[in-house]
């Protein structure tokens, strides 16, 4: 058994030494090589025209000597929210806050029961709140989103933003955001971007999260 053990390991160490590169004599340092192989910026973009545009655009304006060539000063990307960073159905995220403060403020203003858009909202009969249009909307907005010190209202969205869920994936709404735009988001700040958002959404409203949700500090 012994002797077993013994031409088998035996084995092993002539096999392991047949397998290595003879190393230098006059040193005793092992010889490393690094394989330098690229990572892909937007591995959740389907590979196709639109992602070759966006790569071949960037390094074009990042290649010093390029015709497309542009200063870091000068390089801005401004990107829309609702429906272009996080997603805008079955309505506006900012929507779906105000229905809640609505929600929140209805023992206070026991006269919404019976008064829209305030009564829609309290009914949960979002095709009646449609209804009111882009002036019932406007009213709903001012009642929530006023009153309130800059303070007192970021405190609010904060706390909606961490309790709230959606009604259809049943998840955070700042969870509810494209991949593919987050990785475009930090390719682009990778190459000296500033990344801008330029939104109907409500600045107050969107200066609380967009920092952690994509990177984007309040002041842009």
């Amino acid at each position: 058994m012994k002797n077993n053990i013994l031409i088998a390991l035996l084995s092993i160490l002539l096999l392991t030494i047949g397998g290595c590169k003879d190393s230098p004599s006059s040193t005793s340092e092992e010889e490393i090589i690094v394989i330098d192989i690229p990572s892909d910026p937007l591995p959740s973009w389907n590979d196709g025209e639109t992602k070759s545009a966006i790569l071949a655009y960037v390094q074009g304006i990042t290649e010093e000597g390029s015709t497309n060539f542009v200063p870091i000063e000068d390089r801005i990307a401004t990107f829309d929210n609702d429906g272009n960073l996080w997603s805008e159905q079955p309505a506006y995220f900012q929507l779906f806050f105000a229905i809640d403060r609505v929600k929140a403020m209805a023992e206070e203003h026991p006269e919404w029961k019976n008064k829209q858009p305030y009564k829609a909202i309290l009914e949960n009969s979002m095709d009646e709140l449609m209804k009111q249009g882009e002036h019932g909307l406007l009213e709903i907005v001012m009642a929530t989103h006023s009153g309130m010190s800059s303070e007192e209202f970021e405190e609010e969205v904060r706390n909606w933003l961490a309790t709230a869920k959606h009604p259809r994936f049943n998840l955070p709404y700042n969870a509810l955001i494209y991949q593919p735009m987050l990785e475009l988001l930090e390719y682009l700040r990778a190459n000296d971007f500033k990344t801008f958002i330029v939104s109907g959404g409500g600045v107050d409203f969107m200066r609380v999260w967009t920092e952690d949700a994509y990177g984007i500090p309040p002041y842009q």
